[in-house]
């Protein structure tokens, strides 16, 4: 494609973005770091990447929008070298970078050689950057773009801006009215609501399954180069996962049920997390066998079973969902035979939460022996009083 018609599609680009007047809470972040030269926006695919690339191409001065899949014929450097010394063009916003062979490479070249030029790119393949053969971390700032928050839901859903809560406020039920009125829109967050597209999409499983089907299809083969054979492998681990429940699932049992061995299913998930699907959750404690438990992104269980069957894994997966959202760090009780176990341990500032997810009543057992004083049930029902908090507030932390 020549530079003539990339020109084209960078006005239309800007166009477009006129149609997203609401921007994203990243978007505030990315302003912040405009001053760095290179800025990276990282997350899955559907969360709103290129959108947050064409509102900055609408809103900055001598900027140049392109999809890296629409350079076939020329290479990174001398596209920005032309740019720059033709038409002045000093920020490059460059969509899924990943695609671009050897494109660290070109990163590094427009870094030494074009000081005046700045780069703002997105990747939906967070082992793109890991496995880079440059060291891009001393020049690149990454900005995680995560789906939407169950705050950030309601804002866009209903224009209602609401405050963070901390993990103490929510153990504690110090919230607002205002925090609690939400809740009817719970489920229908759980079920797709998280993506932007779920705004106007009446059916977000149909357009995350396309998602899914791209991720396996084309990211994880163009990043990893794992053959087509180890893509249905890959494509039968996640369809386990998705149909156990979630304490039968790790890194040993996937790799039991497809015949392969512990090296190999431990690559897929690790491949599968870096996409954004499998969330991998570490035991509590040094004196346990070190298996992750494998939970899933929400809504993705969704694709493989139902929302009456699904949906005791479905709180699991939101719930660790919410705390990489908040940035918090958390890990899995491991239960020992006949005994039971409250589902997840967090460590904060002022001190550890023990977490159960489950409804009203559940917790006094699971509760019975664990020396923490904070103790938390969260219970689906938005309208428990009796031991329990609603779920999700644990929405509201990011």
């Amino acid at each position: 494609m020549s530079i003539t018609e990339l020109q084209a599609l960078d006005a239309l680009a800007r166009v477009e973005a006129k149609r997203f007047p609401i921007h994203r809470e990243a978007l505030v972040a990315l302003r912040k770091e405009q001053g760095r030269r290179f800025i990276g926006i990282v997350g899955p695919r559907g969360v709103g990447k290129t959108v947050i690339l064409k509102q900055l191409a609408m809103e900055t001065d001598r900027s140049f929008y392109g999809s890296i899949d629409t350079f076939k014929d020329v290479t990174l450097f001398e596209f920005a070298k032309v740019l720059f010394e033709k038409q002045g063009i000093r920020t490059l916003l460059l969509d899924e970078i990943h695609f671009q062979p050897g494109f660290d490479g070109e990163l590094k070249k427009i870094f030494d050689f074009l000081p005046d030029v700045h780069v703002v790119f997105t990747s939906s393949v967070a082992l793109a950057l890991q496995q880079s053969a440059f060291d891009l971390s001393r020049r690149v700032r990454l900005i995680w773009l995560l789906p939407f928050s169950f705050r950030e839901y309601v804002r866009f859903k209903e224009g209602v801006t609401l405050t963070r809560l901390t993990l103490d406020a929510v153990g504690h039920g110090k919230w607002t009215p205002e925090h609690m009125r939400y809740g009817y829109l719970f489920d229908e967050y759980l079920k797709g609501g998280l993506y932007p597209f779920s705004l106007t999409e009446p059916d977000p499983l149909s357009v995350l399954r396309s998602i899914l089907d791209t991720v396996l299809q084309r990211d994880i083969p163009n990043v990893a180069k794992v053959t087509y054979q180890e893509v249905d492998l890959i494509r039968k681990a996640l369809t386990f996962i998705g149909r156990s429940t979630v304490d039968g699932v790790n890194p040993t049992t996937i790799a039991r049920n497809l015949g392969i061995t512990r090296y190999k299913a431990v690559e897929y998930v690790d491949l599968l997390s870096k996409a954004f699907i499998l969330i991998q959750v570490d035991p509590e404690g040094t004196n346990v066998l070190r298996e992750p438990k494998i939970l899933m992104q929400i809504p993705y269980r969704l694709l493989y079973r139902s929302w009456d069957d699904a949906i005791g894994a479905v709180r699991e997966d939101f719930f660790a969902t919410a705390m990489n959202m908040a940035d918090m760090p958390f890990r899995y009780l491991k239960s020992t035979t006949g005994r039971k176990t409250p589902d997840f341990w967090l460590t904060t500032e002022s001190g550890d939460w023990v977490v159960e997810i489950g409804e009203p009543g559940k917790g006094r057992t699971q509760f019975k022996g664990v020396r923490v004083e904070r103790k938390m049930v969260l219970a689906h029902d938005a309208d428990s009083r009796r031991n329990a908090k609603p779920l999700f507030m644990a929405g509201y932390l990011a």
